[in-house]
C-alpha cells in the first residue's frame, strides 16, 4: 500500500498530543490518590493496602510510558524518516497499552476490594472511636467521611483515563505498524 505521509503525520501528531495529555492527567490522578490517602494507608501491612500501593505505582509507571509514547509519536510526526524512531514507537506503544491494561485491571480490583470492605483499609489509620467525635482528629490524618468517596472517584477517573490511553496507545501501535509496513 502507498503511504500518505501527510495523513500519517497528522494522525501521529494528534495521537501523540492526546497521549501526552492523558499521561499527565493520569500521573496527576495517581499522585492525588497517593498524596491524599495512600501514603497514610500504606503503613498497614496487609494484602489490600499492598494492592493499592502496587496499583498506584503501576499507574504512575503506565502514565510515564504513555507520556514517552506520546513524545515519540510527536517526534515521528515531524521526522518520518528514522527507522529507529518507528521501532521505538512500536515498542513504546506496545508497552504503554499493556501496562495501561494491567493498571485498568488492578484499578478494577482495587475498586472492588474497597467497595467490598466498605473502605475499611482506607480508614485503617483512623481509630474507630474518634470517627464519630471529630471528623479530623490527630489520630486521623484525613476526613474519613470524604476519603472513601474521593478515593473511589479518583480511581474511577483513573480507570477512564486508562481505557482511553489503551485506545490511543493501540492506535499508535497500528500507526507504527503501518509505517514499518509490517
Amino acid at each position: 500500500g502507498h503511504l500518505d505521509p501527510g495523513g500519517h503525520r497528522k494522525a501521529l501528531m494528534k495521537t501523540g498530543l492526546v497521549l501526552l495529555i492523558l499521561g499527565h492527567l493520569n500521573f496527576i490522578t495517581g499522585a492525588l490518590v497517593h498524596g491524599t490517602v495512600l501514603r497514610f494507608v500504606l503503613t498497614a501491612r496487609d494484602a489490600t493496602s499492598l494492592h493499592y500501593g502496587v496499583t498506584n505505582s503501576a499507574s504512575v509507571i503506565a502514565a510515564l510510558l504513555t507520556i514517552s509514547c506520546g513524545v515519540c509519536a510527536l517526534l515521528l510526526s515531524r521526522y518520518l524518516g528514522p527507522a529507529a524512531l518507528r521501532w521505538a514507537l512500536l515498542a513504546l506503544s506496545c508497552c504503554s497499552s499493556l501496562s495501561c491494561l494491567c493498571c485498568a485491571l488492578g484499578l478494577l480490583v482495587a475498586i472492588g476490594l474497597t467497595l467490598g470492605n466498605r473502605g475499611g483499609v482506607l480508614l485503617a489509620p483512623c481509630s474507630v472511636a474518634n470517627i464519630a467525635l471529630a471528623p479530623v482528629s490527630r489520630e486521623c490524618p484525613f476526613d474519613p467521611t470524604r476519603v472513601y468517596s474521593s478515593t473511589l472517584s479518583l480511581w474511577a477517573i483513573s480507570l477512564l483515563l486508562e481505557a482511553v490511553e489503551i485506545f490511543f496507545s493501540a492506535r499508535c501501535l497500528l500507526l507504527s505498524l503501518g509505517l514499518l509496513r509490517l
